[in-house]
């Protein structure tokens, strides 16, 4: 393929599914580009799945190795040049459909993706993704933008709790460990860096202050335990923006210790009003919590839920309402659909223009997991 091919990025919001040979395929792309220069993509390759197709952009082949670089901010490219970027199309999986890319303040692009729960080895299912948004911001750097990424890395949450306690190790001695390899195993797959890996605990000021936001819109209280719950029957059009959400099938209210929780896959029990309520601050819990990882705030002690720790970041590090957020299609709901709840019923903004989803590795007919224990690390796969 020449240079005049249409840029786009396509990913299925159905069923794609992508081969393990096709993401050692895609993983050797971007092995390759190590050894040439990272910030050409003249061409493409078409990388086939078993129901749908991925447009990659493969690395031109005619220049000596180069220092990769540490992240998009220090790249620069050829195509940047131009008087302003060129077009391309995504797939957005807010509007349903392919569309022409249009940044809110050309040629900068505020990107923002879901990044690794740092208890265990990132396995070659989390890479798949991460390969995905580099090739994209690859592209996006190609073609004249300036792309300032934010990736998070959660190092709080019900997995690690548990993980520390099996290993009686301390919170941070085991979250380091697994971001450093996490950032080693980028770096072996010459990924371009984000600009910064904001971690949760670094971030619970931020988060206290957007729940005291949606309290005082009427979309958060305290349950009697001290637990802060988003008041989903309070936030208009909830659950219609990346799916659509059957909430006259879902439970309308319910209370008391280990009620249903909905669909949310917030792993807690407590009190609070509505079944789709899900979880922005969890109490201190004596029986399960530990000291390392809880924190005294104005809101009361505890730890923050896993959805709110985006909402915040995002805002912090890239404004109200960002160009693009990538995550992987599991994640739409509820972890993303959440998200847009918190951002916009706090700052009365459209949190995101652009929703682009990634699908699965899978391993038989089951998404490989960390949680289902099928998975394969990038170091033994």
């Amino acid at each position: 393929a020449g240079h005049s091919f249409e840029y786009c990025y396509w990913i299925s919001t159905h069923d794609m599914k992508l081969s393990f040979s096709s993401l050692l395929f895609a993983v050797c792309l971007s092995s390759a580009s190590a050894f040439v220069e990272p910030s050409l993509f003249p061409s493409h390759v078409l990388v086939k799945s078993r129901a749908r197709a991925v447009a990659v952009f493969a690395a031109n082949l005619h220049s000596p190795r180069t220092k990769r670089p540490t992240s998009s901010s220090t790249l620069h490219m050829s195509a940047s040049d131009t008087a302003s970027p060129r077009k391309l199309s995504l797939y957005n999986s807010l509007s349903r459909a392919k569309e022409p890319f249009e940044a809110m303040a050309s040629p900068k692009v505020t990107m923002y993706t879901c990044g690794p729960t740092v208890y265990d080895y990132a396995h070659v299912g989390n890479f798949r993704a991460f390969l995905t948004y580099d090739v994209l911001k690859r592209a996006l750097l190609y073609l004249g933008y300036e792309v300032d990424h934010i990736c998070n890395l959660t190092d709080v949450d019900d997995k690690i709790i548990a993980r520390c306690d099996r290993e009686n190790i301390g919170l941070i001695e085991l979250t380091r460990k697994f971001e450093r390899l996490f950032l080693d195993d980028l770096d072996a797959l010459n990924i371009i860096r984000a600009r910064a890996y904001p971690r949760a605990t670094d971030h619970i000021p931020e988060m206290v202050q957007l729940i005291k936001d949606l309290e005082e819109r009427g979309l958060a209280y305290q349950s009697k335990e001290g637990s802060w719950y988003f008041n989903v029957g309070e936030k208009e059009g909830y659950g219609q923006q990346l799916v659509q959400l059957d909430t006259k099938n879902m439970q309308s209210g319910a209370s008391g210790a280990g009620s249903a929780r909905g669909t949310d896959a917030d792993e807690y029990d407590a009190e609070k009003v509505g079944a789709r309520d899900f979880a922005l601050w969890k109490a201190f819990k004596p029986d399960f919590d530990r000291d390392d990882a809880t924190w005294d705030t104005e809101i009361g002690r505890g730890r923050p839920g896993w959805h709110l720790e985006c909402s915040a970041m995002a805002k912090r590090y890239l404004g109200e309402t960002i160009d693009i957020h990538c995550g992987g299609i599991d994640l739409k709901f509820p972890h993303h659909e959440n998200e847009i709840a918190q951002s916009e019923g706090a700052n009365g903004r459209p949190f995101c223009n652009c929703w682009l989803h990634n699908g699965f590795v899978n391993i038989g007919d089951e998404k490989m997991s960390k949680s289902k224990g099928n998975f394969l690390t990038l170091r033994g796969a």
